[in-house]
């Protein structure tokens, strides 16, 4: 019996799972599914769980049930590209082929006191603490939000509607919100942040964080809590594996998503250097595209000379929970129809999946 491993139970993972279960996975195939917690987690989500305004129950959804799926559970210690082989604590999974969708974690740029001071929402569990630590703050108390991406924006305006109470401060690296997006979307989420109180701070540089205070370039600013949303990185046992990476020391693949040294391996989502931003979405459209090379390859079929383009159609984020922006095949989407846009994304994809 032949064996593929898959690493991380994220969009990526998923997507592959369904492309290839129960039709296409061959009779002597089965598959193994290793990630620390026992269900898919919507990553898309945790800014919500962060802010307390959805449950945890509305940001999982089960794994596919399937006798030829296999799961372990816990945190992965090692990765052997040379003998095949994982290893999840005192665990040993041997592998014929790899696909490694580990995810990111927080990128801190050298900051002094990023790492030690701060809180996060790249995993279910920091978003939980996270979630705690915001409902122990008392009335009048301020946040910081370090990062005005699609996660701090989102988090930014959904803490708005959960703690009317609190005092929230976004610090923004760029002149204007999303820079690299028509001004008018960035002029509807500045608005709208103006409409409910949370103040941008634009140009910023965080250079140091200690306890209590932030320092944004020349400027001190007193905070209570910080959340840190200004960039990522693939997890550090991807960062060390004996592959080359780029600038941002994600995997460099081929066009078939594959590690070039080693062709058996895959790498899928945020871990992998790709001409896009990393997203959910893709993550999928990758994951179908190594469904398509591993059916071909199984089948003992030529892979295509070249791999059709990667085109991610956009992105869609919510103002709380009326109101959103999105970027979609190259125009701008503002107001309730964007928000009704994001929430039908998610109810069809829980419907996909649960």
């Amino acid at each position: 019996m032949k064996s593929l491993v898959l690493l991380g139970g994220g969009y990526g993972n998923m997507r592959l799972m369904k492309e290839i279960i129960p039709s296409a996975l061959p009779s002597d195939y089965s598959i193994t599914l290793i990630d620390r917690m026992p269900f898919h987690s919507l990553k898309t989500e945790f800014y919500a769980l962060a802010a307390g305004t959805a449950p945890d129950k509305d940001i999982r959804v089960q794994f596919p049930k399937n006798t030829k799926i296999n799961t372990v559970y816990g945190e992965i210690t090692d990765i052997d590209l040379d003998n095949q082989i994982v290893s999840v604590g005192d665990t040993r999974v041997d592998y014929d082929e790899l696909v490694i969708g580990l995810g990111c974690e927080d990128k801190y740029h050298n900051v002094p006191g990023a790492k030690e001071y701060t809180y996060s929402i790249q995993t279910v569990q920091n978003a939980r603490k996270t979630y705690q630590a915001i409902c122990d703050l008392p009335s009048n108390a301020t946040i910081g939000i370090v990062g005005a991406g699609l996660s701090g924006i989102e988090l930014a305006s959904e803490l708005r509607e959960s703690r009317q109470d609190i005092k929230i401060k976004l610090f923004d690296r760029g002149e204007r919100i999303l820079p690299a997006f028509p001004e008018k979307l960035s002029n509807y989420v500045k608005k709208w942040f103006d409409k409910h109180d949370v103040e941008v701070v634009p140009k910023s540089n965080i250079t140091k964080v200690d306890p209590g205070k932030l320092h944004n370039n020349e400027d001190i600013h007193e905070v209570d809590l910080v959340v840190w949303t200004a960039g990522i990185q693939p997890v550090e046992i991807v960062r060390n594996l004996p592959v080359d990476t780029n600038d941002s020391r994600r995997v460099i693949v081929n066009q078939y998503h594959q590690i070039p040294t080693y062709k058996n391996v895959y790498i899928v989502g945020d871990c992998a250097a790709l001409p896009h931003a990393p997203s959910a979405y893709l993550a999928e459209i990758q994951a179908d595209q190594i469904a398509e090379v591993m059916k071909l390859q199984w089948a003992n079929k030529p892979l295509p000379e070249k791999m059709p383009e990667l085109k991610p159609q956009g992105f869609v984020g919510s103002l709380g929970e009326k109101q959103g922006f999105a970027y979609l095949m190259e125009q701008t989407v503002t107001g309730r129809l964007a928000r009704v846009i994001k929430s039908g994304v998610l109810w069809l994809y829980k419907y996909h999946n649960g």
